[in-house]
């Protein structure tokens, strides 16, 4: 009981923290990242991360299949008795 009192107390103390310090209000920061935000280039940005992720999934999907066949045969060797 004890335990929830306490983080009750410290969620309560730790939001009114943070409004009191906040530098500015929510709508003043969102404006600012706005502005300040990282322009994403037009194009075909989508079509390049897609290509991307696709080439590292079969990247990974080819070291996992190498991973695997190499764990198999040290366990049938150690199996067998000749590791």
């Amino acid at each position: 009981m004890k335990f929830l009192v306490g983080l009750i107390l410290g969620v309560g103390l730790g939001i009114a923290v943070g409004l009191l310090i906040a530098p500015q209000s929510g709508e003043d920061m969102r404006a600012q990242l706005n502005v300040q935000g990282i322009p994403l280039p037009a194009g075909n940005l989508s079509d390049e991360l897609r290509a991307r992720a696709n080439a590292a999934l079969s990247q990974g999907r080819e070291v996992y299949s190498r991973a695997k066949d190499e764990m198999s045969g040290i366990y049938n060797r150690t199996r067998e008795g000749t590791l």
